[in-house]
């Protein structure tokens, strides 16, 4: 790469970390502000955190992938997620704005009792640092590709300037910095774009001719199939439980909702982030039409031929000098989106879950040292978890998102149960947790080890089984072993 496009991912990369230092400055922050951002932040930013926060590197250059090989047929997925946060703004976010809610996992401790708060928050934990270092180990592995810099490098690059800016600022500094990322990877798409159809000979005619001769265009597959990932009814159903797992039990996303200025402004966020991530998915997916049409035109090299590294090999081979490091600043932005917001999260989840129900620690100043200790030391299980995966195949890489993936359908599995009954106790709840990872495992891995034969189930489908499989063990134990909720647990119960 150029002096120059270093020089403007080096600028971006440091005014990150000054955006999080000159929030982080701003008066005495307690323990409601690192987290929560006093409960006013703007339903405007609330919503875009929501969107970069769910866009990771692997999306910004894999979902071209998807048109670049195939068509829009991707799109159908984010049609379910539309649906899904509909769903959770009507029946999970209530809960989370009754009382003095901090994290999702503190509405199952009140519902069900503290064993199950921290089974829950340990599970989020664990997978998240898992799921989140092989992101940046993936997103390092992008970043090698475009930039040259060894893995470790990169991966280094990437998480210590995450770690800075979260550090220092807090949820706050998580979600004007999310601001700023959705902004510069979407100009840097949409230059990228630009640049595409710029150099084709016959411009926006010829790509749009040539596109829709080879039906890229074409969006809706109504076939009902378990093993095809897009399909109408996968995107609808499968996408729609997906998202509301994702986005309704898992404290990440939570946290955003809460920091919000009231329940219907994180609604508003919530629901207006589902079309703007369908938008988005869009303007990726024609990206990847476009590549699909340019090295038809040009024919690419061999790196070309793996979908995934197609906008790759564009962004090295065909941008100019500084447009090039832009767009590298945006694959940048897209991955320390996401890890930004796991780790505040995170710190979150273990300070409040874990640490202080079990000591009773009430010193404000000495929780905000702990949680921006614990920042950094997530910050450090990334990056050993990127390091570590660099050993790894991409297959083995690819399950261990899965598994990671898995959780959140248990969890949602957790919060229907707790919403939609009064007689199942804690017992019966991990008995259900316990099935639900039995389930998803079996799913990913056994079937197809006892059944080679059988088309293995598509990815959309893992947060229905393990949500399902949850729900119903746990409400045939409770059914079995009833146990009636104590008043106070009765009174903080989710309605619907």
């Amino acid at each position: 790469m150029s002096p120059i496009d270093v020089a403007v991912i080096v600028v971006y990369i440091l005014g990150c970390t000054a955006l999080g230092g000159w929030i982080g400055s701003r008066g005495d922050q307690g323990l409601k502000g690192y987290f929560l951002g006093e409960r006013n932040m703007p339903v405007w930013a609330v919503m875009i955190s929501i969107v970069a926060t769910e866009t990771s590197t692997v999306t910004f250059l894999s979902v071209p992938g998807e048109a670049y090989k195939g068509n829009f047929e991707f799109l159908q997925l984010p049609i379910g997620y539309v649906v899904g946060r509909m769903v959770i703004a009507a029946f999970l976010l209530p809960s989370y704005f009754r009382g003095q809610i901090e994290t999702a996992y503190q509405v199952l401790g009140n519902r069900f009792g503290q064993a199950t708060r921290r089974t829950a928050s340990t599970l989020f934990l664990v997978t998240r640092t898992l799921a989140d270092g092989l992101r940046l180990f993936l997103a390092a592995t992008v970043l090698n590709i475009i930039t040259g810099w060894r893995i470790e490098v990169a991966i280094v690059a990437v998480e210590a300037a995450t770690i800075v800016y979260t550090y220092l600022g807090g949820v706050k500094a998580v979600i004007w910095a999310d601001v700023l990322q959705f902004t510069v990877y979407i100009v840097g798409a949409l230059i990228a774009l630009y640049v595409l159809v710029n150099k084709l000979p016959g411009g926006w005619n010829q790509l749009i001719d040539t596109a829709t001769a080879a039906g890229k265009f074409q969006t809706f597959d109504f076939s009902f199939t378990l093993a095809k990932p897009y399909t109408f009814w996968a995107g609808l159903i499968g996408g729609m439980v997906l998202n509301t797992a994702t986005h309704g039990a898992d404290q990440m996303m939570v946290q955003r909702y809460l920091a919000a200025r009231s329940q219907r402004q994180a609604a508003g966020a919530l629901i207006a982030s589902g079309f703007v991530v369908l938008a988005q998915f869009a303007l990726f997916l024609f990206i990847g039409v476009s590549l699909y049409v340019f090295f038809g035109e040009f024919p690419p090299g061999p790196a070309a031929a793996q979908s995934d590294r197609a906008f790759s090999q564009f962004i090295v081979q065909e941008l100019p000098t500084g447009i090039k490091g832009m767009v590298v600043a945006a694959v940048f932005a897209s991955a320390m989106g996401v890890l930004s917001g796991s780790l505040n999260a995170s710190a979150s989840t273990l300070i409040n879950d874990l640490y202080r129900p079990i000591t009773g620690d009430a010193d404000e100043r000495r929780l905000i040292r702990l949680s921006k200790g614990a920042t950094i030391a997530f910050g450090v299980l990334q990056a050993a978890v990127a390091v570590w995966a660099t050993g790894l195949t991409s297959s083995v890489v690819s399950n261990a998102l899965a598994i990671a993936g898995f959780t959140t359908g248990i969890l949602l599995g957790l919060f229907v149960l707790g919403n939609l009954t009064r007689d199942v106790g804690q017992g019966a709840a991990l008995t259900g947790m316990a099935a639900g990872v039995a389930a998803v495992t079996f799913a990913k891995f056994g079937v197809p080890a006892v059944w080679p034969d059988v088309p293995p189930l598509a990815w959309p489908w893992f947060a229905l089984v393990g949500s399902t499989t949850t729900f119903l063990v746990g409400l045939a134990a409770g059914r079995i072993f009833p146990t009636r909720l104590a008043p106070a647990a009765e009174s903080l119960q989710p309605t619907i």
